[in-house]
């Protein structure tokens, strides 16, 4: 579960999250959307623990992130919208050195990089240098490094961006597999369709205030989210 309650982060005189609250529950797939600039990766980065914000408290699993740091991030997952990895390692090395990070045993981790590496059909290429992949390969070892230790929660920014129709399609059926095991799962995107047809509940951001969430029917109504996305421009 992810508990967000009366979040602020500023900028300068610039209020990029302004008193921002809302749940997502365990086994939720919650689509997070708004406009370029409206405040989305800014809050991701406050709820992952990479940046910190001004005032009110975010708990992961009824752990706040800014009391306990090091347990939050123990239980979750992060993808960005742009790969950060060592490039300079071969693939299979760095992910190794995540699953050594997460205390992933021997048995466990070969299973899970053998059954994301086919899946994403990479697994040829695993002993290559991460720095000779295209932006695609690149999320998914990033994808593979989020999964591969299990996490309570998920949070990605963007997750489909750069990647191919199969690996999108893979990418949704195993967001699915993992609510059923009670995984939350919080994620970003411009693909309103996606949104609309895989997450059971959705946040509107504006401007750094959240307008509107609730189930995906709630906020849309009798029109398409992206209708209901539109008219938010003015």
């Amino acid at each position: 579960m992810i508990e967000i309650k009366n979040v602020t982060k500023k900028y300068g005189d610039n209020v990029a999250v302004d008193n921002v609250s809302f749940k997502v529950n365990d086994g939720e797939i919650f689509a997070f959307i708004g406009h370029n600039g409206a405040g989305k990766t800014t809050l991701i980065k406050c709820i992952t623990g990479i940046q910190e914000f001004d005032s009110g408290d975010i708990k992961i699993n009824g752990k706040s992130i800014k009391k306990e740091p090091v347990e939050c991030k123990k239980e979750m997952a992060f993808v960005p919208d742009n790969p950060e990895l060592y490039e300079q390692m071969k693939a299979i090395d760095y992910i190794d050195f995540i699953c050594d990070m997460y205390e992933v045993p021997e048995k466990e981790r070969k299973e899970r990089i053998d059954k994301y590496a086919k899946l994403f059909e990479i697994d040829d290429k695993l002993n290559d240098i991460i720095e000779s992949y295209s932006h695609g390969m690149k999320q998914k070892i990033a994808l593979i490094c989020a999964l591969v230790h299990n996490p309570k929660v998920l949070v990605m920014d963007e997750p489909f961006v750069g990647l191919d129709p199969k690996a999108v399609f893979d990418v949704k059926e195993i967001m699915r597999e993992l609510t059923k095991n009670g995984t939350t799962i919080f994620f970003s995107t411009h693909i309103l369709e996606v949104a609309e047809k895989l997450c059971s509940r959705v946040g509107i951001i504006k401007k750094g205030k959240l307008v509107s969430v609730g189930t995906m029917k709630d906020v849309k109504g009798d029109k398409s989210l992206e209708s209901v996305f539109l008219e938010l421009e003015d």
